[in-house]
């Protein structure tokens, strides 16, 4: 007899189409299968012979964590690029090294968590080496460019599933998860929405991932902007994975809720469909879903809805057609094609800031001397691959230009500590090996342990003269003879034993505090002293050691004598990305730390052909005056040595462009937690001071002409042409940048807004006609009046140039729209968060799921003004909708009757509204101000006659 054949089941026909396939399955699975599918690893469930899986796996700028792997500059260099088929090509790269990676350790996730849009608002936030730049309309043409590369091209099945980060509004790391983000309307539709929005609707996002802060008093894994925003914007099922530890905040640090069901049934209900939580251990996640099943807070329904989406993602990264997916076989790992693009992506994010006298670029028969703490390091962050390839800018110029005439002074102290009984601390001889502390991958680096396979460090009459760098602030690291910096494992020793400092808790750095006639040396991973025993040296709570610190050589005395012996000094200063500016950690200054500063003024006064070159995760305020010639660069991945070797030798013309403006100074900064770029007048949009370097900027070694724009309006659409020349006598590249202006807005509007760009790549004398298709909805605002978008008619400036403040030519179009009408209130009332101007006062949830309320910051008096409120004949009567203590006082400029409402609440939560009703008199169209008195929360004024 034949055997039968065994029956396909619908989820496994592949002539089906997803949708049916993901009802059969899910019909299938179990309440605690289903259950179990919630959290971040989900379980195997071999009765149906579906495999595990994992949500998220690292790739902002190369495969992450994993061991490895090509590394990319990082995302604010790719910003900087300015160039979408560049980054749409690096992101095909890093898919398919992870599929080719999975395919030999199945750790390795296919949904990644990348691409950063948040938006690099403010210059000291400390993950802004993650996003791409201050401006939606760039952040959005770069990430979208980075998802299509992850997703690839096939129209049914995707090489990797991006999950765009962190919905919404975050760019803070001091108090991250329990300060909010209070943006108010225009803000949150024309600035923080813009960026993710564009990039959802390209079609190649899988999901998002929100933050862990707050906006408008509710946390971002509870917002009903998901629902409200996210999901109406494709017809794809997304999956929104938490972040790490965001479920628990809810109730533990952010005491939003008082229980974990109510919590994680809430986050569910929002929209989150992946709880990442507790690492690899489910139980706790799996227990509050089954809680919150037994108290009726969720049904099964609702969790279908999260695993359809997730589902959803699985089937299109072909796990359940392994004959069909086209992606399965990629094998693509650290092929020359990599290697070489790792190398373009860094030499096209290397940005001139200022060439004087055209030093740049360098003669091939220059005398070099290459300086700085950055001189010779490639460093990565925390985001970062383990290097296959390594270059650092002394070995790409030893490279280029040859060792012999190249001298080298890294810059830092040497010195000596010296205890108080008179010895020295000494690093034993060691053999550390050449493998990277955590080159094998880990799901989770935070977990990796330090080296005690190592001796301790000891004391005696012998020293180990060590390389101490001031990172700034105080923040020290302390480097050994053989390389290896100072480290603390769990054990408490100290050791030589880091090739790097990192870490999710850096381990290799120290404050020395004045004590007495010396130092104590606190070790800032742990809080604690370093103190000797006669077993070795530790960190531990009570003996410190009083160390004396002998310096034995200044940094800067070894820049000065290479300098003046050099026809040209290079700087290379920056940052470590694991320092004083990371995840958890953002900056407090722009200034450049005072360690840098003096090997800068030493080089500059031994040697006026003195370039500075910059390599770091963020802007700068440096001063560029006496320095001829001035670049800067993000941490440039695997090839950065050679890439700014071959700029500053003129292989390659710089054309790198600021995604991010750079200020002069501190005081030019808002608040870190000024969310307000209209009010605030922050970013490039908005900021009327003079910058250090605009938005946009870049130079060249090349120079380029701008002829003929033109523009006309077709099928909803602006379109603009102009002509750009290559005038100059090299091969080089172009950012022609296109940006509007409101000529007479009636509210506030940017000063000017980028619109379009394009990289293109001239000859010398090439001139070529570039051609850039605007939709007409990119000059609409959003209109509180009416709680939607608006565009004014009327004349808007169209410029096009170099950079957002070299404008080369300009010209005027005159754009129909929809002319300002006042407020209707007596239809619709003032919701209270739709104000045009506000002081003293902040955004907050009127309930827990949904709706937004104003209230008076600390100090409990606030100001609110609402333009042209249309009062019809007149009215006679206000209501305000009110939670808590306080008092609300209304008042229609020009007219004849103020009202003043005190609420009397003791005893109400804040969430528990009541209306109060007072006598008032206003006619015909007339501003509204409406004053706030203590804690009290104001969602509402209705007006009657």
């Amino acid at each position: 007899m034949t055997a039968p054949t065994p029956h396909t089941p619908p989820f496994r026909d592949r002539r089906l189409p997803f949708a049916k396939r993901i009802d059969d399955l899910l019909s299938r699975l179990t309440l605690d299968e289903k259950i179990g599918f919630l959290h971040q690893f989900t379980p195997a469930v071999e009765r149906l012979g579906i495999a595990a899986f994992r949500t998220g796996q690292e790739a902002l700028h190369g495969v992450a964590w994993m061991g490895p792997a090509t590394v990319f500059p990082q995302a604010v260099g790719l910003g900087a690029t300015w160039n979408t088929d560049l980054v749409r090509r690096i992101g095909e790269a890093v898919s398919k090294e992870t599929r080719a990676m999975r395919a030999r350790d199945d750790r390795v996730g296919l949904n990644v968590w990348s691409p950063t849009v948040n938006l690099l608002r403010h210059p000291l936030w400390g993950r802004g080496e993650e996003g791409y730049s201050e401006d939606p309309n760039l952040t959005s043409a770069i990430a979208t460019a980075y998802t299509r590369g992850l997703r690839g091209d096939h129209p049914t099945y995707w090489r990797t599933a991006p999950v765009l980060k962190h919905w919404l509004a975050h760019n803070n790391e001091t108090g991250r998860d329990v300060t909010s983000s209070s943006v108010r309307p225009r803000v949150l539709n024309e600035y923080d929405l813009r960026a993710f929005r564009a990039t959802v609707e390209a079609g190649a996002t899988a999901g998002v991932m929100p933050a862990y802060n707050l906006v408008n008093g509710r946390p971002n894994h509870v917002s009903p902007y998901l629902r409200e925003h996210l999901r109406t914007w494709t017809d794809e099922d997304l999956l929104v994975c938490s972040d790490a530890g965001a479920p628990s905040n809810l109730v533990d640090s952010e005491h939003y809720f008082d229980t974990h069901e109510e919590a994680t049934a809430a986050a569910l209900l929002a929209g989150v469909d992946s709880f990442t939580d507790h690492g690899t251990d489910s139980s706790p996640i799996t227990a509050r879903v089954r809680g919150a099943l037994d108290r009726g807070l969720l049904t099964e329904a609702d969790l279908d809805t999260a695993v359809r989406r997730q589902l959803s993602v699985r089937f299109r990264l072909g796990e359940f057609d392994p004959g069909y997916d086209p992606y399965a076989l990629t094998g693509d790992f650290d092929t020359p094609a990599h290697r070489a693009l790792a190398q373009e992506a860094a030499e096209q994010a290397v940005v001139l800031l200022k060439n004087s006298a055209g030093l740049l670029p360098l003669a091939p028969d220059t005398r070099l001397a290459v300086v700085g703490l950055l001189a010779d390091e490639c460093k990565l962050d925390w985001y970062s691959g383990t290097l296959i390839h390594r270059s650092t800018p002394l070995e790409g110029i030893y490279e280029r230009f040859g060792a012999q005439r190249v001298e080298f002074a890294e810059g830092v102290d040497r010195v000596l500590l010296k205890t108080s009984a008179g010895t020295f601390l000494h690093v034993p001889e060691a053999d550390a090996g050449d493998e990277v502390h955590g080159a094998g991958g880990a799901l989770d680096p935070a977990l990796l342990a330090g080296r005690t396979d190592l001796p301790a460090l000891t004391a005696g009459p012998a020293g180990t003269e060590l390389a101490l760098v001031d990172w700034g602030e105080g923040v020290l690291t302390l480097r050994a003879p053989d390389g290896r910096y100072l480290s603390v494992a769990e054990d408490g020793r100290v050791r030589a034993s880091a090739d790097q400092p990192g870490g999710w808790v850096v381990q290799e750095t120290f404050r020395l505090e004045p004590h007495a006639n010396g130092h104590l040396l606190r070790h800032i991973g742990t809080g604690h002293h370093v103190s000797v025993a006669a077993d070795g040296v530790r960190v531990a709570e009570a003996d410190p050691e009083v160390f004396e610190l002998i310096v034995v050589e200044r940094g800067e005395d070894a820049v000065a004598r290479v300098a003046a012996q050099a026809d040209v000094v290079l700087v290379v200063a920056g940052n470590d990305p694991h320092i004083n500016g990371r995840e958890t950690e953002d900056r407090t200054t722009l200034a450049l730390p005072a360690h840098q500063e003096r090997l800068l003024r030493a080089a500059r006064a031994a040697n006026p052909s003195t370039v500075l070159a910059l390599v770091s995760a963020y802007p700068y305020a440096v001063d560029p005056a006496g320095l001829p010639a001035v670049l800067w660069t993000s941490h440039g991945g695997q090839a950065a040595g050679t890439a700014l070797a071959r700029v500053l030798a003129g292989d390659v013309s710089p054309a790198g462009r600021l995604p991010q403006t750079w200020y002069t100074d501190d005081a030019d900064l808002p608040d870190l937690l000024d969310y307000d770029v209209i009010g605030g007048r922050q970013t490039y949009l908005y900021f009327e001071g003079s910058p250090l370097f605009p938005f946009g900027h870049g130079l060249s070694y090349a120079a380029f002409s701008y002829a003929d724009l033109a523009t006309r309006t077709a099928d909803g659409s602006l379109h603009v042409t102009f002509a750009v020349t290559n005038t100059g006598d090299m091969t080089a590249d172009e950012v022609a940048q296109v940006y509007f202006r409101a000529v007479e807005p009636t509210v506030p509007r940017p000063r000017r807004e980028l619109l379009a760009h394009g990289r293109v790549r001239l000859e010398p004398g090439e001139r070529r006609e570039l051609a850039f298709e605007v939709p007409l909805s990119a000059f609409d605002f959003w209109d509180v009046a009416r709680d939607g978008w608006r565009r004014e008619p009327g004349a808007y400036e169209v410029l096009a140039g170099a950079s957002s403040e070299d404008v080369r030519l300009r010209t005027t179009v005159v754009l129909d729209g929809e002319p300002a009408a006042p407020r209707p209130v007596l239809r619709r009332g003032l919701p209270a968060v739709d104000f045009d101007e506000q002081s003293g006062v902040a955004i907050v949830d009127r309930t827990k799921s949904s709706g937004d309320a104003v209230t008076a910051t600390e100090g409990g008096w606030g100001e609110l003004l609402y333009r042209d409120c249309d009062f019809g004949d007149g009215v006679a009567e206000v209501t305000v909708t009110v939670a808590g203590e306080g008092t609300v006082e209304v008042s229609p400029v020009g007219g004849q009757v103020s009202a003043v409402l005190t609420s009397k609440a003791a005893g109400y939560g804040p969430y528990d509204y009541r209306t109060l009703t007072a006598r008032i008199a206003a006619e015909g169209v007339r501003d509204v101000r409406i004053g706030l008195r203590g804690p009290l929360r104001l969602a509402h004024v209705g007006f009657s006659g």
